[in-house]
């Protein structure tokens, strides 16, 4: 199958974002996109590969990386703690918090009026949240922190359900990631 200039397009586009393709997105495009990056992979991965692009392959995700200035690292790095206290808030929430689980601004928003745990935990990440009531700042934190990156999408708007992306495992590989680099740093001290 020779993938079409259009798709070709459509893929950098959401790639190129720093986003992911999944394959449980909620969006049947995303889902198309995702088989065609799959039966695909090696022409897309020369493709995008010889305009600076390495197209990389996860559990069920598909995203790009590039070589990167030693600042760009750092940044990432930066947002790679703050995605720590993102995935500890929502796993406090509860512990099924993975790709396919669904949820509730307004279910998370009921557990941190309950637990003194959750709420402290939402109070660390004011930063990321803004200011505002509880529901407003789990709203902020649901939109910028998982749904612009492209780690849940939005699924049911009249029930305002989300559900995770499969691409939320690279965020907890990244923590694992970090924290076996910081164990292996203090064993060699």
């Amino acid at each position: 199958m020779q993938v079409s200039d259009r798709n070709v397009t459509e893929i950098f586009e959401i790639l190129s974002k720093g986003k992911f393709i999944c394959s449980n997105s909620t969006a049947d495009a995303n889902r198309k996109l995702y088989n065609i990056v799959e039966e695909e992979f090696d022409e897309l991965y020369t493709c995008f590969k010889s305009i600076g692009f390495i197209l990389e392959r996860s559990d069920e995700y598909f995203y790009f990386s590039r070589n990167e200035s030693r600042a760009s690292i750092e940044n990432k790095i930066e947002q790679a703690y703050r995605w720590i206290d993102v995935v500890d808030f929502f796993m406090a929430f509860n512990s099924g918090f993975a790709p396919g689980f669904r949820f509730t601004p307004s279910d998370i928003s009921v557990q941190v009026k309950m637990d003194a745990s959750l709420k402290d935990k939402l109070e660390i990440m004011k930063k990321l949240t803004g200011d505002g009531n509880y529901q407003e700042r789990i709203n902020n934190l649901i939109e910028k922190q998982l749904c612009t990156p492209g780690f849940a999408e939005l699924e049911n708007e009249i029930t305002n359900q989300y559900k995770v992306l499969s691409s939320f495992n690279y965020i907890k590989r990244l923590i694992v990631n970090i924290q076996i680099e910081e164990e292996a740093d203090e064993i060699s001290k």
